[in-house]
């Protein structure tokens, strides 16, 4: 009954996720995303993606991590993407130990995993980790070009600061996909949408 009531308790922490705003607008422009879609989403995206990686992986554990990779926003909230403030310095120690805290939630074999996978994505050095970093990063980046870059304009973020913070991670684990949204990444510059700087 420990583990049940431990894993009742984790679950209903995870739902605090939904409340974590994040800066991006839904693609129809209709709100911002919340965190607990974005991880939704990420997860989707980690499926239909799979067959452009430049490496095999494991789906399912690409999914997974896809899953937890952003939970520690319940304890250390969203920090923007493209944020070079005091939060952006502070993210990590923010982050681990919401990690430390919410994974030590649930029962030990469980959190370990979660814990290991959330660790994984962070160290960046697996095939499932380049993988869920690079859909990571494209999947904000489409949604704000379907959206028209709202958020971009209103925190002065350029193509080249788009192209920097995206393209060294999707280009080399997606380079179809990352084409693509380069392409259309140009397209919205040219069209005034985003800033072309």
């Amino acid at each position: 009954m420990d583990d049940v009531q431990a894993t009742l308790q984790f679950f209903m922490e995870a739902d605090q996720l939904k409340g974590v705003e994040r800066r991006n607008w839904l693609a129809d422009g209709s709100r911002r995303e919340n965190t607990a879609e974005h991880s939704w989403h990420l997860g989707i995206a980690a499926m239909i993606f799979a067959g452009f990686a430049t490496e095999p992986v494991d789906v399912g554990r690409a999914v997974c991590m896809a899953l937890v990779h952003d939970i520690v926003e319940i304890d250390a909230g969203d920090t923007f993407a493209y944020d070079t403030s005091e939060a952006a310095d502070t993210k990590r120690a923010r982050e681990v130990a919401a990690a430390d805290r919410l994974f030590g939630l649930l029962p030990p074999e469980m959190g370990n995993h979660f814990r290991e996978l959330w660790d994984e994505y962070e160290a960046g050095d697996t095939p499932e980790a380049r993988y869920v970093m690079a859909v990571d990063r494209v999947a904000p980046m489409l949604l704000n070009l379907a959206e028209g870059g709202s958020a971009w304009r209103e925190y002065g973020i350029t193509r080249s600061r788009v192209v920097d913070r995206n393209g060294r991670h999707v280009q080399p684990a997606l380079p179809e996909v990352w084409a693509v949204a380069l392409q259309r990444l140009n397209e919205a510059a040219s069209a005034g949408t985003v800033d072309p700087a």
